[in-house]
């Protein structure tokens, strides 16, 4: 009993235990960055928006294979490192005996290790279990990543041990003289911390008896009293030396990745960008911790107001451009009387007769003995998930239905990774209508459409948008900044071949000799909620009053036709990929655009007031509702949603305090769409009081709940998680199901009632 209790006591004040005691109790910093990276790879952090994805089943250059986890085991010994670095300038004085040692910072890392060995153990664990039940990868597929990934770690750590191992060496015989010298000049600053610490930690030393040496022996703390201080401010000089070294590094790495960050050999993957960017925090945390010491938490603050304030002044504000418009002309103005008077009765009506010369191109496409039924594609939004989702669905739909779906189809509405699938296939019916060899039903567009968009952004942040600034490229006559959204579009147009890298004025002819249906865009206008109408021609009947009969003469405008507002700034001219990339603003990944109006406003994503497109076709609906109901025998309105309209109820159960704080915005979140559905419903319900033809309804959802059987046998982080994250990244997993969910037994009744109505 007592030889168990020196045990303990030894493994109590044994230096790996002393040293993890004291990152919980003085580096929080340190430690909140290993939480984040244990809850991403345990699928505790971003889950919903596949982050976990990202660690787990790294991509690089559209492939997960051994160099992809080679990256990611180089970029988690980067992270290590940082960690040992800073640990040591931020505590080594508090265990002086270290710098006694023969290549101390060495020995501190191998004993500052239990974080780091855990979070490998556990990260290692996770690939596995998840490769094998996400992945389908064979077991040689999956040995050859972890030896990427171990590969890629060990590597690192032999790099930096070298690189510790030479500048450490000499530190007994010579003392760091040249080292001193060098420092001597210009950190006086922080040799007056470091003597200043040395004097607390002779006062306050933590209690060690044993450390674990190269041999992975555990060897005693031998009596340091008889070392002076100037030798062991020559360790601390010599080890912020090596840290000023290796940011320097880290630094010029990312300035020469983000030079040539357009290629895609240099878009490393999204995880080990987010690595790299830890890596650079933690690092400047623990100078700025050394430089500032017990000031460190007051200084940052103060920086903070400082840099919060400058930027509210419009410094260092990144402006985000739309392609195509010239900002260098006199801004619109954007006002409430400017609205009106972009929305008169004549402006209306103008625009209105232009689209009704569509209709009647469109009705001439059937006999003139039947009515034919009229389709609004109405696509929801939900990144990459509702790209590929909505592109499979029109795929199968107009494959079934023999083309008929996109002849009789006349307008599609939705929002972000919706539209970005549908507008991907109105181009690939439209170049296959001009003679082009293209085939729509393809299997290899979808394979396009579902590749990585977020390598690319993730590095942009780090590399261009944080460190790097701007570089500059020319379109339609303007200049403009190789910007996050600038990455977004590019990574946008190889995936979909190149074919809508052109202005949104070369789909005019198209659309009104109605050849393909036409797209209105609704981004939302952050400053007051209303829509942007973004057409291949103006589209003021957007805003018709649907409520006029009452009598009420001061409603508010929706939405401002983006024609109009822009005609002097050359709105014609917009990159019609600049148009989905504002439809598609998501949360920190893509960035808000700002237009030039005065003031200037901003755009984010169409989802915001309609994610599913239905209030936008009615708004169409109304303003030709004579015409559509004497021409058609039917108006269909065909739902493409990433979502289960009628998903089962959660039970609150289990609620923490958190919870219980927390409710009232979580609630309004959580049930965002399904205040959207009930809208929607109400106003179509509302049309059969004005529309005198026949309205029917379709909708085809992604419902993967009700669809995947096996569950039960799933990994917990799959069992969690069935359906598509929401993100600019699929699994192999997510991209198989997705299309499979096209064979659920609801998804046919409504396909097969679809075919039904337009035969």
């Amino acid at each position: 009993m007592r030889r168990f209790y020196h045990f303990l006591v030894a493994l109590f004040y044994s230096f790996p235990v002393q040293l993890l005691l004291n990152n919980f109790k003085r580096n929080q910093v340190l430690i909140l960055c290993w939480i984040v990276l244990f809850a991403m790879i345990t699928g505790n952090f971003g889950k919903y928006l596949g982050i976990p994805y990202l660690f787990l089943d790294p991509e690089y250059l559209n492939k997960v294979n051994f160099t992809s986890f080679f990256i990611m085991g180089v970029a988690a010994a980067g992270f290590t490192t940082a960690f040992h670095i800073t640990s040591y300038i931020m505590d080594g004085h508090r265990f002086s005996f270290i710098g006694t040692l023969p290549r101390p910072f060495t020995k501190f890392s191998l004993n500052n290790s239990l974080i780091p060995v855990v979070f490998m153990g556990l990260y290692i664990y996770q690939i596995i279990s998840f490769q094998v039940n996400n992945q389908y990868s064979t077991g040689k597929l999956l040995a050859l990543n972890l030896a990427g990934l171990l590969s890629g770690y060990t590597l690192m750590k032999l790099v930096f041990f070298a690189y510790f191992w030479v500048t450490n060496k000499d530190i007994f015989k010579y003392v760091v003289c040249r080292i001193d010298e060098k420092l001597k000049q210009n950190v006086t600053v922080t040799r007056a911390s470091a003597i200043k610490k040395l004097d607390i930690a002779r006062k306050n030393q933590v209690h060690v008896e044993n450390y674990l040496d190269y041999d992975f022996k555990i060897k005693k703390v031998e009596d340091t009293s008889f070392y002076d201080r100037s030798t062991i401010l020559q360790v601390f000089d010599q080890n912020h030396f090596n840290l000023v070294v290796i940011e320097i590094l880290i630094f010029a790495l990312v300035l020469v990745l983000g030079i040539f960050k357009d290629h895609p050999t240099f878009q490393l993957p999204a995880a080990a960008s987010f690595m790299i960017f830890l890596t650079i925090f933690v690092m400047l945390a623990g100078a700025f911790e050394y430089w500032f010491g017990n000031w460190a938490a007051t200084t940052s603050l103060v920086l903070f107001l400082i840099v919060n304030h400058l930027v509210g002044e419009d410094f260092f504000t990144k402006r985000y451009e739309a392609f195509g418009l010239d900002y260098t002309t006199q801004p619109a103005t954007y006002s409430v009387e400017s609205i009106r008077q972009l929305n008169d009765s004549a402006t209306i009506e103008h625009d209105r007769q232009a689209t009704l010369a569509i209709l009647e191109t469109w009705r001439k496409k059937f006999p003139t003995d039947k009515k034919p039924p009229m389709v609004f594609l109405c696509v929801s939004g939900g990144g990459k998930r509702a790209a590929l989702w909505t592109l499979a669905t029109l795929q199968h739909a107009d494959s079934i239905t023999a083309g008929k779906l996109m002849e009789n189809s006349i307008l599609i509405t939705g929002a972000s990774g919706g539209l970005l699938g549908a507008s991907y296939y109105r181009e690939l019916v439209l170049r296959k209508k001009t003679g082009e060899p293209v085939n729509p039903f393809a299997v290899v567009h979808r394979e396009k459409i579902s590749t990585d968009n977020l390598n690319p952004l993730i590095f942009s942040l780090l590399a261009n948008d944080l460190f790097v600034g701007f570089t500059t490229f020319q379109y339609a006559g303007n200049h403009y900044q190789r910007d996050r959204g600038y990455t977004f579009e590019e990574q946008l147009n190889q995936n979909t071949e190149g074919f809508m890298d052109k202005p949104i004025l070369a789909y005019d002819e198209p659309e009104r000799l109605s050849v393909i249906p036409m797209i209105i865009l609704t981004p939302t206008i952050i400053n007051d909620g209303r829509k942007l109408f973004i057409g291949a021609r103006p589209v003021t009947f957007m805003n018709a009053d649907m409520l006029s009969h009452t009598g009420y003469n001061q409603p508010k405008m929706s939405g401002v036709d983006f024609h109009r507002l822009f005609r002097e700034q050359g709105a014609e001219n917009l990159r019609f990929l600049s148009a989905l990339r504002m439809s598609a603003t998501f949360p920190y990944i893509t960035p808000n655009t700002t237009l030039p109006t005065e003031p200037p406003i901003q755009i984010m994503d169409a989802g915001i007031s309609d994610n599913f497109g239905l209030s936008d076709a009615i708004r169409f609906l109304y303003a030709f509702k004579d015409w559509i109901a004497e021409n058609t025998g039917a108006v269909v309105f065909v739902s493409i949603r990433d979502s289960p309209k009628l998903g089962t109820i959660a039970p609150k159960e289990g609620q923490t305090i958190v919870d219980a704080i927390t409710q009232p915005i979580s609630t309004v979140y959580n049930n965002f769409e399904n205040f959207q559905d009930i809208n929607s419903d109400l106003m179509i319900g509302q049309a059969g009081s004005w529309f005198k033809g026949k309205i029917e309804r379709i909708d085809i959802q992604y419902q993967a709940e009700s669809y995947v059987p096996i569950l039960q046998q799933m990994d917990s982080l799959r069992q969690n998680n069935a359906r598509a994250s929401l993100s600019w990244r699929l699994t192999t997993r997510e991209k198989n199901n997705i299309v499979e969910t096209l064979g659920s037994p609801t998804n046919q009744d409504q396909l097969e009632k679809l075919k039904n109505l337009l035969q």
